[in-house]
């Protein structure tokens, strides 16, 4: 099973689900689909950034991370107990988060990555951190494919058609997609 990690120098954030209509992703989420993906960001974060024991925040779906069971119940029955069997396999993961303060605060700092439970809850972040302040002339985005035979990277922004030909696109995502290739390559 495959997942996509969306990454910068701040924050590497991978998705519980990816391409889904908002109205699909609670119905798409598993207690082992969860798990899953837990185990395939651990083993990643672990071989390919070597970090020997990697600490993983998971964000929860609803707003304020279902309020104990007033707004959702999907941390209560599925994220939940996901985590709970991802301890007992020794994956070091917290939360879940409420989404909005987690980024608000900062507290993704404390952690090696994040595990999103849908598209825009994880692009929104990394596109903000990415573009904020001209960031995106420092640092590239970059999404990367864990879990395949192959290694795949790519830009995270899109194609840029918006300004294609204007003389103003940056290389940047696209020279860290390509050192973050080789990196993996050399694993």
């Amino acid at each position: 099973e495959a997942m996509m990690i969306l990454m910068n120098s701040m924050v590497r954030i991978a998705l519980a689900t990816t391409h889904l209509p908002l109205s699909q992703v609670a119905g798409a989420l598993t207690q082992e689909g969860i798990l899953n993906k837990l185990r395939i960001l651990n083993q990643s974060l672990k071989r390919d950034f070597t970090l020997s024991s990697p600490r993983i925040a998971v964000l929860g779906l609803n707003p304020h991370a279902g309020d104990n069971g007033l707004i959702g119940n999907e941390e209560q029955e599925i994220i939940i107990p996901a985590m709970q069997q991802a301890e007992e396999e020794g994956i070091h993961c917290f939360g879940p988060f409420p989404a909005d303060g987690f980024f608000g605060t900062t507290a993704f700092r404390h952690y090696d990555a994040v595990l999103a439970m849908y598209h825009d809850q994880g692009h929104i972040v990394t596109k903000t951190l990415l573009f904020q302040l001209g960031q995106v002339k420092k640092t590239g985005g970059v999404n990367t494919t864990l879990g395949l035979p192959v290694i795949r990277t790519s830009v995270d922004h899109g194609t840029g058609f918006d300004i294609a030909w204007q003389g103003i696109a940056d290389a940047n995502s696209l020279k860290d997609a390509l050192e973050l290739a080789d990196c993996l390559a050399l694993d």
